[in-house]
């Protein structure tokens, strides 16, 4: 756990209690902070009785108080607390934030900050693999692992000072003001969470944040491959890498179990220009890129059932992040051999991105909430089950795949309509292939 004199004697409100909220009043009371804490749920509640003031921030006074520390998911357009706050004076912040605040308390290190859209968790646990193996303290947190705030400082060792490694989504850059990266980096920017911004533009200068915070001394690694990272580019004060798809060799990337499809060439050349900026040699780079082992519910193989690869891409929410999985199995001789398991709650009423890969699918499974709306638009351009639930999406592709094709659940949709997140939807795939039989033919 992360303790910190920077917090000593100071008052903070911490609104939610789930797995960062709890991390964040166990970190403030242990560095001497007065903490009023709240959650909804009273289960939430009764595990900081003792620690922390029970008291809701929507109700008591909060004058005086040093920060507002929120959920990422709080939707701050919308939720009273920021109108509340701003009267009163008193910043909303996240446990990001506090993290950047306990930093000059903290033994000398590096941080690097990764945000995109799409293939965050893939290349923030690239990164840090390759940091690892270069033998580096490291621990990555953010959006992904645990939150950052439980985790113990990091100690220099002789290869070096340590380096967290933290995946960053909009809402976490937007609940940050000092967070300055010393590699901060930017994968790609397609339309994603409109829900939560002024249109495409305000999602956009959520992600331009993360370099407007940055030294002029330190690295921007950003991928210009589309419009909007291009721009903030252009305008980053620090030092810029840019990198392409392209700069990867393709027989290289052969060599890289884990790393296949165009959508890896992005993350490995984004990973190899962090690591390249951060001193790491370049044979431990290309033995830790052969290493790496896929996360769960991104592009993970979890088995082969009749000569038929199954893989879980549970993680592809939007139509954006599926298109790249599709393009990962073109057609052979011909013959398309994707059988792809698509569905839940969408984020648009279209697949857009995801149309100049249709020549790759041999059959589309629609499932859940949009299942229907899905199944109308792509009946006119290949054959398509409309499954309704995953389980009977996964056996129907086991009757009708043939031996080198792939079963591929990347839903471009969010899992709410049928499942309590992207992991479980993944865990329900995963254990439906193995009901099929045993694994590994």
């Amino acid at each position: 756990m992360i303790v910190s004199e920077a917090f000593a004697g100071k008052r903070y409100a911490v609104l939610g209690l789930a797995r960062s909220g709890l991390a964040t009043v166990e970190t403030l009371v242990a560095s001497g902070a007065r903490v009023v804490a709240w959650d909804s749920r009273e289960e939430a509640r009764a595990l900081v009785e003792g620690k922390a003031e029970l008291g809701d921030p929507m109700e008591i006074d909060l004058s005086g108080f040093d920060g507002i520390v929120v959920s990422p998911g709080v939707p701050l357009n919308r939720h009273p607390i920021a109108m509340r706050a701003k009267i009163a004076g008193v910043p909303v912040i996240g446990d990001i934030e506090l993290f950047a605040l306990a930093r000059p308390t903290l033994p000398p290190h590096k941080v690097v900050g990764i945000t995109g859209t799409n293939g965050k968790s893939t290349t923030t646990a690239l990164i840090h693999h390759i940091i690892e193996q270069a033998g580096f303290p490291t621990v990555m947190g953010g959006n992904i692992g645990l939150p950052i705030l439980s985790q113990p400082p990091l100690e220099p060792n002789l290869h070096g000072v340590g380096v967290y490694v933290l995946e960053l989504s909009s809402y976490q850059i937007d609940l940050t003001r000092s967070l300055d990266c010393d590699v901060a980096v930017l994968l790609n920017i397609t339309p994603d969470h409109l829900d939560r911004y002024d249109g495409f533009e305000g999602y956009v200068a959520s992600k331009a944040r993360l370099f407007a915070m940055q030294s002029t001394e330190h690295v921007a690694v950003i991928a210009v491959e589309d419009s909007a990272s291009r721009i903030i580019a252009s305008d980053t004060a620090a030092p810029l890498k840019a990198v392409h798809s392209r700069d990867i060799d393709p027989v290289a990337q052969l060599t890289w179990p884990a790393l296949q499809g165009p959508h890896n060439a992005q993350n490995a050349a984004v990973a190899i220009a962090v690591a390249t900026a951060l001193d790491i040699d370049p044979d431990t780079i290309d033995n830790a890129l052969a290493s790496y082992a896929s996360l769960p519910h991104r592009m993970q193989a979890v088995g082969t059932h009749n000569g038929v690869l199954y893989v879980n891409d549970s993680k592809a929410t939007n139509a954006a992040s599926t298109a790249p999985a599709l393009a990962a199995w073109p057609a052979k001789d011909g013959k398309p051999r994707i059988h792809w398991i698509l569905g839940g709650v969408a984020k648009s009423d279209n697949l857009d991105e995801c149309v100049p890969h249709f020549g790759n699918i041999a059959h589309a499974y629609t499932i859940g909430e949009a299942g229907h709306m899905f199944a109308d638009l792509l009946r006119p351009h290949m054959a398509v089950d409309d499954s309704e639930m995953l389980s009977a999406a996964v056996r129907r592709a086991a009757r009708i795949a043939q031996p080198g094709d792939v079963v591929l659940l990347s839903p471009a949709c969010a899992s709410f309509d049928q499942f309590r997140d992207f992991e479980a939807r993944g865990d329900a795939f995963a254990a439906a292939v193995a009901a099929l039989g045993s694994t590994g033919d």
